[in-house]
């Protein structure tokens, strides 16, 4: 039998760079309001198409939707991270 070779732990893979750092560090900063105000400017133009754009228009609203949901669930997760770090520090 072949003595056993210990493997080496597998270098683990480097973070991926942000390819878009301004979207990054306006959504790890954001309030709510901040949010809002960011998407309904988009809403409002959306809403404004007509004819065969409309219809696009509506697919790219309910996408908007969608992203305006998950980033006001990211924001509250992040807000409940920061209570809680900010609660355990004098347990100790």
């Amino acid at each position: 039998m072949p003595p056993s070779k210990q493997q080496a732990a597998p270098e683990p893979e480097p973070l991926p760079t942000p390819s878009y750092p301004a979207v990054e560090s306006f959504i790890e900063t954001a309030t709510a309001e901040e949010i809002q105000g960011f998407f309904t400017p988009i809403k409002e133009g959306l809403s404004a198409l007509k004819g065969p754009k409309a219809e696009q228009g509506k697919k790219v609203q309910a996408a908007l939707d969608s992203a305006q949901e998950l980033l006001g669930l990211l924001l509250e997760t992040r807000e409940r991270l920061i209570a809680e770090s900010k609660g355990n520090k004098g347990k100790r």
